[in-house]
């Protein structure tokens, strides 16, 4: 059975089941990845057609590489340790006009992608999937509390219409890479919206569901160390 069942019996207001939704164009969807060689299987797939996975090794050691390769995704390594320097080098070797960015723990469902993608057919610089947890997910009230007052300020002085950070997100290539987005750490998504929203782009939101884990361990949310860490990291490029 799918890992990602969890995600296809939502509660009221949370996204319908996915279907299918097709692009016009073939999409690279990057996948950052430090240790997610337990998750990717899974997401790997039930990614639609006509989307490429390109697997992004941030010095992985439980074999993500060749776990990723055994199931058909393209892989290159980064060695700059961050979860931005990963995200800048899987945009950078894409070679696609279209990219997409997802987490690799398994709590988001790639199947909702080409609706985003949809959005920016239709005319948004980016689209973004703001989490909608599904029944009974632990979801920590320090992860949860940084989201909700990096965003507020993201809606308060940047008129950015967003309640989330981007987990899932899609957007043109070169006009991604024309941001100039300089961060490498945790605070890249962050930067993104903030280089968006001073750029005047039209930043779309959709809600898309979130699910426990499948493996592996959180790098932000799992732990108050990460969390600070990553509070820091994001202060650091608002304030």
């Amino acid at each position: 059975m799918s890992q990602f069942r969890h995600h296809l019996a939502l509660g009221d207001g949370a996204p319908p089941p996915y279907g299918r939704v097709m692009s016009s164009s073939a999409i690279t969807v990057i996948l950052p990845c430090l240790n997610e060689a337990e998750s990717l299987p899974a997401i790997l797939a039930v990614l639609p057609d006509g989307y490429r996975a390109l697997v992004v090794d941030n010095n992985s050691t439980d074999g993500t590489a060749t776990v990723a390769r055994a199931h058909g995704a393209d892989v290159i390594t980064e060695l700059e340790p961050g979860y931005g320097a990963a995200v800048h080098a899987g945009v950078l070797a894409a070679q696609t006009s279209t990219v997409a960015v997802l987490d690799a723990d398994g709590s988001l469902d790639p199947r909702a992608l080409p609706y985003l993608v949809a959005m920016l057919d239709r005319g948004a610089d980016l689209v973004i999937g703001r989490r909608r947890a599904v029944p009974g997910l632990r979801w920590h009230w320090h992860a949860r509390l940084g989201t909700a007052v990096v965003c507020w300020r993201l809606r308060t002085r940047y008129r950015l219409p967003v309640h989330d950070i981007a987990p899932m997100r899609v957007a043109r290539r070169e006009a991604l890479l024309g941001l100039g987005i300089a961060d490498r750490r945790f605070g890249y998504p962050l930067e993104l919206l903030v280089r968006a929203g001073q750029a005047g782009w039209q930043v779309v939101e959709t809600d898309v569901s979130y699910g426990p884990r499948t493996g592996g361990e959180s790098k932000v949310s799992g732990s108050l160390r990460g969390s600070f860490l990553a509070a820091l990291d994001f202060w650091r490029v608002i304030s």
